[in-house]
């Protein structure tokens, strides 16, 4: 049994360290500040979104994520502001971090805009020593202590977009600040940068419902690239229904509903699809978005209004 939970434990590290680093989210086309600066302050009313993933339910100490991102243009719409905060847990380790992002935007056309972002923050990272079981004898302080260590984290990105579509290219972890919690370990471990290609595009069936198709390709050396693929059906702009493929990963669903322009409330579920699927029910995730800005208050009861 120790055996196991050693092997499970470099597993979890060696992925972490070496490898994705970034969380993953299925919802990925419904919260891109997460993934691109450039989004900052891209509409006209400030955004906050909240992301809670619940990754391989039925599996010990599996992933679990919870994001923030907040943004908004400035008064003259050529400039915004954003801050994204998350916690991710996989196994022993913790990563909380927080990020500021700016974004510069551009008008190429009656509709189009080109946005360039930067990001700056900082991530501790963080390692539960007593949910450490070590295969031989000889380190046993590993399992009487919280080692912790702060870095610096860096991005940018550019997003183009306009009423039906979008795509975005990102870099975050640009510095690959080395990553020592044991004073006596190595620096083989560092913050990996990732390379973020996303993008949508909206087509009309009728006066009410869409199909907006997307996807997400996110590579990191030396981990193979990764693609999801997805689509929505989006009724009037309110309640959509959709699916995904992510590659040698799982298949997803979908779905949400948007409360007079200014509440979003969003679900998905992976289906796993590789050996884990034998002790793990499946992935929820859960959203919960607001807008507010002055054209959403034309949508409020007059009551609410005065108030």
């Amino acid at each position: 049994m120790k055996k196991l939970l050693y092997i499970t434990v470099i597993v979890l590290l060696a992925s972490v360290l070496q490898a994705q680093q970034l969380p993953q989210y299925t919802q990925y086309m419904l919260n891109e500040m997460a993934i691109n600066p450039a989004v900052s302050g891209k509409d006209n009313f400030a955004d906050v979104r909240s992301n809670n993933r619940y990754q391989w339910l039925g599996i010990t100490d599996a992933p679990r994520t919870y994001m923030l991102t907040l943004h908004s243009p400035l008064k003259n719409r050529h400039m915004g502001l954003g801050t994204h905060i998350y916690t991710d847990i996989v196994g022993p380790t913790r990563r909380v971090g927080i990020k500021l992002a700016y974004a510069y935007h551009i008008k190429v056309a009656e509709k189009t805009r080109v946005s360039l972002g930067i990001s700056a923050g900082i991530q501790q990272w963080g390692i539960d020593g007593h949910k450490l079981h070590l295969h031989d004898a000889g380190d046993d302080n590993l399992l009487t202590q919280y080692q912790t260590k702060i870095l610096p984290d860096f991005g940018a990105g550019i997003y183009v977009h306009n009423e039906k579509w979008y795509i975005g290219f990102s870099a975050p972890q640009l510095y690959q600040s080395p990553i020592k919690l044991y004073e006596s370990g190595d620096d083989k471990g560092t913050l990996v940068t990732h390379f973020l290609l996303n993008g949508a595009y909206k087509f009309n069936l009728n006066d009410d419902f869409k199909v907006e198709p997307s996807f997400l390709v996110k590579y990191a050396n030396p981990a193979p690239v990764k693609l999801d693929v997805g689509a929505r059906i989006i009724y009037k702009e309110q309640v959509w229904l959709g699916g995904g493929y992510r590659h040698n990963d799982a298949f997803t669903a979908l779905l949400g509903f948007m409360y007079k322009n200014y509440l979003m409330i969003g679900y998905s579920y992976d289906f796993t699809t590789t050996n884990l699927k034998k002790y793990s029910t499946g992935t929820h995730e859960l959203m919960l978005g607001l807008r507010f800005s002055k054209q959403q208050s034309k949508h409020w009861p007059e009551d609410e209004v005065a108030k």
